[in-house]
């Protein structure tokens, strides 16, 4: 809703895919207006990753679990969505039980504290060696887990664009997403909250390089990293610079 109403009396709309500047030309934007630049979020990843390379402490709060799973395959979870709770969540659960029960398998899921999240994931997952389950982390932090992780199960939506430009594949826990161009590049997979097709498709990427490579691969969609550069230079541009 903010979006349109802002829309109608912008002089420059910087759309993060051609699927969203499509969107802004069928609302009868000036199409001259409109630019492709991709999503600034994907801008701050990579600058955080190298302020990070640049000085681990920044997110020295995980060398502890890096060195816990060293050698094991970790999947990175996150859900929290509201549609999920009630039985979606039992069935999360159960597949983060039976995934992690793999022995070359470890899952890092940094828990969201609503209560009906908690319960259920006290109830069903107990306290597993192969789970680590934390408090929500800072962004530094995630991002160092999203480059620790090999494969990304999550119900959020910026993780969608995040994970991909680390290749790293994303199984969304949701049947549809606002964010389609991760489906339709492949950088993304909607599997729902049925505990034996999560684990399946888990299965498949963990044990089918081929799977795996078609997803870590594949073009992420949301930008390379120059949407703010690209931004700025349009900006400049409008004003004379």
């Amino acid at each position: 809703m903010n979006r349109r109403i802002v829309a109608p009396i912008a002089d420059q709309h910087f759309a993060p895919t051609e699927t969203a500047a499509e969107a802004l030309r069928r609302e009868n934007v000036d199409p001259s207006t409109i630019h492709v630049t991709g999503n600034t979020v994907i801008d701050a990843l990579h600058t955080t990753r190298a302020r990070i390379a640049a000085d681990p402490s920044l997110a020295a709060g995980l060398d502890e679990i890096a060195e816990r799973f060293a050698g094991k395959r970790l999947v990175l979870v996150t859900t929290h969505r509201r549609e999920n709770f009630g039985d979606g969540m039992a069935g999360i659960a159960d597949a983060i039980s039976r995934i992690a029960a793999r022995p070359d398998t470890a899952v890092l899921f940094p828990m969201h504290p609503n209560p009906n999240v908690v319960s259920v994931m006290d109830r069903v997952l107990g306290d597993r060696p192969n789970i680590c389950r934390i408090d929500p982390l800072d962004y530094p932090h995630f991002i160092r887990a999203l480059g620790m992780a090999e494969i990304v199960l999550s119900d959020s939506g910026g993780v969608q664009e995040e994970a991909p430009a680390l290749g790293k594949p994303v199984l969304v826990m949701r049947e549809t997403t606002e964010r389609p161009e991760g489906i339709a590049a492949g950088t993304a997979k909607l599997v729902g909250t049925d505990p034996d097709r999560i684990v399946s498709e888990i299965s498949t990427l963990l044990d089918v390089p081929h799977a795996y490579s078609a997803m870590a691969r594949a073009h992420n969609p949301f930008g390379d990293g120059h949407a703010a550069e690209r931004i700025a230079g349009i900006v400049a541009h409008g004003f004379g610079f």
